[in-house]
């Protein structure tokens, strides 16, 4: 049996800011517009963290009922180390995007009736990510599935929902954290190219190959401080989103270093926090 501890860690709370960040920054584009409704941002945060702990336990369930886990070099996952059932892992999974559904719900019926099919999608993009007969995540799709699903819906969603629309300052704001949140799963399926590759698991790592999946990281962890640039045309006061630069490079200096299997997890957390402090910093100065 998992204790409580480990199923803390099943959840994989080094992600989380990948829930917090685009809620942060589209509640800061919010603001911008005058348009701030904190218990909607509120309910949005609860949508987004129940989202990805709900991902990532559908992950554990089905990479552990297919095997891939069975020789993992990351973190914990509970059915790959047999500390949990499937089943259990598998309803912690639908709990948890139970609990995404039913906020989003409330969001939606209070906002617009068509994001219930916005949120019906990010549903079932959670489940088949690695669930499912042909789960997209096997195939090379995941990192653009995390681009629209925390980046792009993530933040406009969080800003539409309060200011009842979106403006150029969310759409960009929303393709820094896409490109952010990219970057954390960039490095986490750099570590997992050997493991992956013997199980048949297709990541856009594996197709790209070790080298270009390095260039990639890099790319991505760049985007958002352009998107800065972009975004002193509201105020200048968002160069204080700079002070995420440090930790980017930070994050990128196991890849850019060479280095493999567990030494890149470092780069996974500080690839997660640069995203959070920048969002931090940039909304703001966006609601100043």
């Amino acid at each position: 049996m998992a204790s409580a501890a480990q199923w803390l860690e099943g959840a994989r709370p080094r992600t989380l800011p990948n829930a917090i960040a685009p809620v942060v920054a589209g509640t800061g584009a919010a603001a911008s517009i005058d348009g701030t409704v904190w218990w909607k941002a509120l309910l949005a945060l609860v949508v987004a963290l129940a989202l990805i702990v709900g991902v990532n336990y559908a992950n554990d369930y089905s990479d552990g009922i297919r095997g891939t886990d069975d020789d993992r070099v990351g973190p914990l996952r509970l059915v790959g180390s047999k500390l949990a059932t499937p089943t259990a892992v598998r309803n912690a999974a639908m709990v948890s995007l139970a609990i995404a559904a039913v906020a989003g719900i409330v969001v939606s019926l209070t906002s617009a009736w068509w994001l219930l099919l916005v949120g019906a999608v990010c549903i079932a993009g959670a489940w088949f990510y690695t669930g499912g007969r042909n789960p997209y995540g096997y195939s090379g799709f995941g990192e653009i599935a995390v681009f629209v699903f925390f980046g792009l819906i993530a933040v406009c969603g969080t800003q539409f929902v309060q200011a009842e629309r979106v403006d150029w300052v969310g759409l960009v704001c929303a393709v820094a954290v896409g490109c952010f949140s990219s970057a954390v799963l960039v490095a986490n399926n750099l570590r997992d190219i050997p493991t992956d590759t013997e199980s048949g698991k297709q990541t856009l790592a594996v197709r790209l190959g070790d080298a270009r999946t390095r260039t990639l990281h890099l790319a991505l962890l760049l985007v958002p401080f352009v998107a800065t640039l972009a975004l002193t045309f509201r105020t200048l006061w968002v160069l204080a989103g700079l002070l995420a630069l440090p930790l980017a490079i930070k994050a990128n200096g196991p890849v850019r270093s060479g280095n493999k299997g567990l030494d890149l997890v470092p780069a996974l957390r500080d690839s997660g926090l640069a995203m959070l402090v920048w969002s931090v910093a940039t909304a703001i100065t966006l609601a100043s």
